[in-house]
């Protein structure tokens, strides 16, 4: 049975600076209608920078969603237009200081399906040369430097929580027992 849901109108609710908020009318599959909600998003470029000795750099910064402070990998919007690749590269310095030299694609992951289009690009790069960080006007940030096996350790005792970072951690991980 095909599930795909048919979209007979939309709208758009609220349009800000990052996300918009549709509703939607869709023709089900048994030829019912539903209303769907969802934000669209430009989708975002997380990066995992490791150095010689197996250290990571994450960020903790204040997440005003969950009123908490998250330790996360380097990451930011994909502006209208820009590679991800690019949005990965500029994050990771902007909030590092570190310059990418080779960057390895970890994938695409979708960090909520059920109310967002949200896409994020996860990439991976080794460090070495750091220069001064560089944050936005509105941006505060901690960078934590961190051995891999501590941060997978935090993964599964509950304390880095925040999924792009976990995935990244997690692949990483893997791949590095599979050598």
């Amino acid at each position: 049975m095909d599930k795909t849901e048919k979209q007979l109108n939309e709208q758009i609710i609220y349009s800000g600076k990052i996300i918009k908020l549709h509703l939607a009318t869709v023709e089900l599959p048994n030829g019912n209608e539903a209303f769907r909600e969802y934000v669209s998003h430009n989708g975002g470029a997380a990066i995992l920078a490791i150095d010689s000795k197996e250290n990571i750099y994450l960020v903790k910064q204040f997440r005003y969603p969950y009123r908490e402070e998250i330790l996360e990998i380097p990451a930011g919007k994909v502006e209208f237009g820009e590679d991800p690749k690019s949005t990965a590269i500029r994050e990771l310095s902007e909030e590092t200081g570190f310059i990418v030299h080779d960057l390895t694609e970890y994938g695409v992951i979708y960090p909520s399906p059920g109310y967002t289009n949200e896409k994020l690009y996860i990439y991976f790069t080794k460090v070495e040369e750091r220069h001064n960080i560089h944050l936005d006007a509105d941006e505060f940030l901690d960078v934590v430097k961190m051995p891999i096996e501590e941060a997978f350790d935090k993964i599964c005792s509950g304390v880095i929580k925040d999924g792009k970072t976990v995935y990244a951690i997690c692949r990483y991980m893997s791949e590095r027992c599979r050598k």
